[in-house]
């Protein structure tokens, strides 16, 4: 006979063990330490109000698009230390769960990108307003496109004045 084949009755198995195993004192007890994500964003998010975009060859985005943008969020009243801008396409790692740990936004606006791709737990259409979780979500086409053509520019503007609150 093995030492595989040795069966025991359960009450020798708990007088053998009556004291845990391990014992562990609260002093013993080691907590992993909480590592948050790092993503590189440009701004300062001082007003937790999160753009993502999602180019290709730039950190951010291209000049023309980023002037652009600066333009529309001029017009919003908004500077880029009110807002965290970050490029999808250079942080292969961003997802919802990512996003509330780090930003923690109370405003999220995708240009270009589909909010499925971050595994966020809704989907809704481009320039459509959505509350969710104390939040509100706003999807545009690329800026690129927004830039180009005027009807896209409209769009955008009353989803943005909505937003936040211009009259």
């Amino acid at each position: 006979m093995s030492l595989n084949d040795i069966e025991m009755h359960p009450r020798l198995l708990q007088d053998m063990y009556r004291r845990s195993l391990v014992i562990l004192d609260s002093d013993d007890v080691k907590h992993a330490p909480i590592i948050k994500p790092v993503f590189t964003f440009l701004g300062k998010n001082e007003r937790s109000i999160l753009l993502i975009v999602d180019v290709s060859g730039y950190p951010f985005l291209p000049d023309q698009d980023l002037s652009f943008l600066l333009g529309v969020l001029d017009a919003c009243k908004i500077t880029m230390a009110d807002v965290a801008l970050i490029n999808k396409h250079n942080s292969p790692t961003l997802s919802y769960e990512s996003i509330m740990q780090v930003f923690n936004p109370i405003k999220i606006l995708f240009f270009g990108v589909q909010p499925a791709d971050l595994e966020f737990p809704l989907q809704f259409p481009e320039y459509k307003l959505q509350n969710y979780n104390n939040q509100v979500y706003l999807s545009a086409p690329h800026l690129e496109l927004i830039s180009s053509q005027k009807d896209q520019k409209v769009l955008l503007w009353n989803c943005l004045r909505n937003l936040f609150e211009i009259s």
